[in-house]
C-alpha cells in the first residue's frame, strides 16, 4: 500500500467510523494514527493514576494567548479521546439543527434538517451498540429504528435520584449509552466515564466501529505516525501528499483522497500548519482556509461539575452514570430561553476529588464522595469567530472567548434549587476550565457558503476537491449534548457520499 487510495488521519470516533462506512468498497485505505493501542496495566482502573497523577495524559503544553501555558486534557491512543469518553451517544435534539435564540445570542442552523439527518443517527446507534429507551424525555426527536438494547440500569441510589425528580415533576431520562455494563464491571468495579477502555465493556471508536472496519484487508493501521502538514498540488486545487512522521522518520504518501479526522484542535493546527498558496484573503493562512475560517468558531462547552450531598444517605453506586434531564433543554422552564442538559458523572471517589480540591483532608473528601451524587451541568457555547485555535511555530495557541454563560449560571442556580427540594441540604458547583477537552468542536466548519465556511454540507474542503474533514471539527454548532453520536452519523453520511461520488467504477 505505497500510495492507497484514500489516508484517514486519526482514528477517533470520526476516523474510525468514517474508515467502517468504507470498508467493502474496494478501495485501499491508509489510516494514520499518532498514538499507540492503549495498553492494559494496573493503572487502569486506578482513580489515584488517572485523575491525581495524570497518568494518562499528555505530554504536550498549549499556552493561552499571552503566554500561559497549560496542558490539556486531549487524549493520542488508538480510538482518540473516545477511549476515556462517557460513552454518551445522544442525538441533537430536532431543535438543534435550527437557528436557536439564547441569552449569550443565536446558535445557527445546519445547512441540512434533523429529518435529512435522521437515518445516519440510526446507523450510528446500531454501530455503536447503543443502550437506550424511548418516550422518557418529551424532548426526544424522532427515531426510525428503535434501541437494539435497553438502557443500563439503575443502581439503587439512582434510581432513588430519578424517583426524586419525578416527584418534583421533572422527566429524568435514560442515557443512550455504548456500554455493555457487564463486560464493563467483569474487569473492575469502577464507572467508566473519563476511565480508559482497555477492555471491550464500552463501545468506543476502537472497539466500535475500527474493529469492524480493520477487518476489510484492505484497510491499514499504522501507529506512530504524526501527520505534520498536508502538501498541495501545483495549482492549489488538490491535496497532492501527506507528510508524516514515524519513530523519528519523516514519511510522504500521495492517496487520490485525503479524510483529516484528527479531532477538532489538531485538524485545524495541521491545516494552518501546512504550506499555502498565496491566493484569497485566506492566502498564506495553511490549506482549506480562502474563507479564512480554520481555528476559528472554536467551541467547548460550558459546563460544571454539581454534587447534592445528603450526609445521612450514603451513594454506594459502582458506575451511577445512567439518567439525564432535559427539562430545561428548550427553555428555562419559565418561557424564558434555553439553558441546557443535566446528566449523571461517573460516581467519584476521594482520589478523584483530590484532583480538585487541594487543601482539604482526605478523610473529609471521603466523606463527601461517599454522600454524593454527581451530576453534570452542559451548555451551549455559541461560535464566535475570535474563538480560536492558533499556531506560533511549533505552539498550539487557544483563544477561547466563552459566550452564553448566562445559560450556565441559570442552570446552576435551578438544578441547586431542585437537589435541595429532593432532600439533598448540601449542592455544591464547580466549572470546569480549559484543561478539560469539554467537547471541542467548530474549527473547521460545514456550511453552503464557501466564503464562510471551509467544509460543504458533506465535509469536503472548498477549496480542495479530494480533501475531507471528518471529526468534531465541522459542527456549525455545539449544541448542549454529548457530540460523538452526531460526529459518527456525519462520517457514516459522508462516507456513503463519498462511495457514491468517488469510488464508483
Amino acid at each position: 500500500m505505497t500510495n492507497p487510495d484514500i489516508v484517514i488521519i486519526g482514528s477517533g470516533i470520526g476516523g474510525a467510523t468514517i474508515a467502517s462506512g468504507l470498508a467493502g468498497s474496494g478501495a485501499s485505505i491508509l489510516m494514520l494514527e499518532r498514538g499507540e493501542k492503549l495498553p492494559t496495566t494496573t493503572h487502569t482502573r486506578d482513580t489515584r493514576a488517572i485523575f491525581v497523577d495524570g497518568h494518562y495524559r499528555p505530554k504536550e503544553m498549549w499556552r493561552e494567548v499571552g503566554g500561559a501555558a497549560f496542558n490539556p486534557g486531549n487524549y493520542y491512543y488508538v480510538g482518540g479521546n473516545s477511549k476515556f469518553y462517557g460513552a454518551v451517544l445522544i442525538r441533537y435534539r430536532r431543535q438543534d439543527f435550527s437557528a436557536m435564540e439564547h441569552y449569550g445570542g443565536v446558535s445557527p442552523a445546519w445547512p441540512f434538517s434533523y429529518e435529512a439527518f435522521e437515518p445516519w443517527y440510526s446507523r450510528a446507534e446500531q454501530l455503536f451498540r447503543v443502550r437506550g429507551a424511548l418516550g422518557e424525555d418529551p424532548t426526544e426527536p424522532f427515531h426510525s429504528i428503535p434501541y437494539a438494547f435497553g438502557p443500563v440500569p439503575d443502581e439503587p441510589p439512582i434510581a432513588r435520584a430519578r424517583a426524586e425528580l419525578k416527584g418534583l415533576g421533572l422527566h429524568p431520562a435514560s442515557l443512550p449509552l455504548g456500554v455493555d455494563i457487564d463486560a464493563w464491571l467483569k474487569d473492575g468495579k469502577t464507572g467508566w466515564d473519563a476511565f480508559p477502555n482497555t477492555g471491550t465493556g464500552k463501545v468506543d471508536a476502537q472497539t466500535g466501529p475500527l474493529a469492524a472496519a480493520l477487518a476489510d484487508r484492505n484497510i491499514r493501521l499504522e501507529t506512530s505516525a504524526h501527520v505534520e502538514y498536508l502538501e498541495a498540488s501545483s495549482d492549489a486545487r488538490t491535496i497532492a501528499a501527506v507528510h508524516y512522521r514515524q519513530n523519528g522518520t519523516l514519511k510522504k504518501v500521495t492517496p487520490k483522497l485525503v479524510i483529516l479526522s484528527a479531532g477538532a484542535v489538531n485538524s485545524a493546527v495541521i491545516l494552518l500548519r501546512s504550506p499555502s498558496p498565496n491566493n484569497g484573503k485566506g492566502g498564506g493562512k495553511g490549506l482549506a482556509n480562502h474563507s479564512d475560517q480554520v481555528g476559528r468558531n472554536f467551541m467547548n462547552h460550558n459546563s460544571s461539575a454539581m454534587l447534592a450531598i445528603d450526609p445521612r444517605r450514603r451513594n454506594d453506586a459502582v458506575y451511577q452514570k445512567t439518567l439525564m434531564l432535559n427539562d430545561y433543554y428548550l427553555s428555562d422552564g419559565k418561557g424564558g430561553k434555553p439553558l441546557g442538559n443535566v446528566q449523571l458523572l461517573g460516581k467519584i471517589d476521594g482520589n478523584i476529588l483530590r484532583a480538585n480540591v487541594k487543601l482539604a483532608p482526605k478523610f473529609a473528601l471521603d466523606f463527601m464522595a461517599g454522600h454524593a451524587v454527581d451530576w453534570y451541568l452542559m451548555c451551549e457555547d455559541l461560535p464566535d469567530p475570535e474563538s480560536r485555535i492558533m499556531v506560533d511555530g511549533k505552539d498550539i495557541v487557544m483563544q477561547w472567548r466563552r459566550s452564553n454563560m448566562q445559560s450556565l449560571d441559570g442552570l446552576t442556580k435551578v438544578m441547586r434549587e431542585n437537589f435541595r427540594a429532593c432532600g439533598y441540604p448540601i449542592v455544591l458547583s464547580r466549572p470546569f476550565d480549559k484543561r478539560t477537552p469539554s467537547h471541542q468542536c467548530g474549527t473547521v466548519k460545514m456550511g453552503d457558503d464557501p466564503a464562510t465556511s471551509p467544509l460543504d454540507p458533506f465535509c469536503r474542503s472548498f477549496d480542495h476537491r479530494n480533501l475531507f474533514v471528518v471529526d468534531a471539527s465541522f459542527l456549525p454548532n455545539s449544541a448542549a449534548v454529548n457530540p460523538a453520536l452526531s460526529i459518527a452519523a456525519q462520517a457514516l453520511r459522508v462516507a456513503d457520499h463519498i462511495r457514491k461520488t468517488e469510488l464508483v467504477a
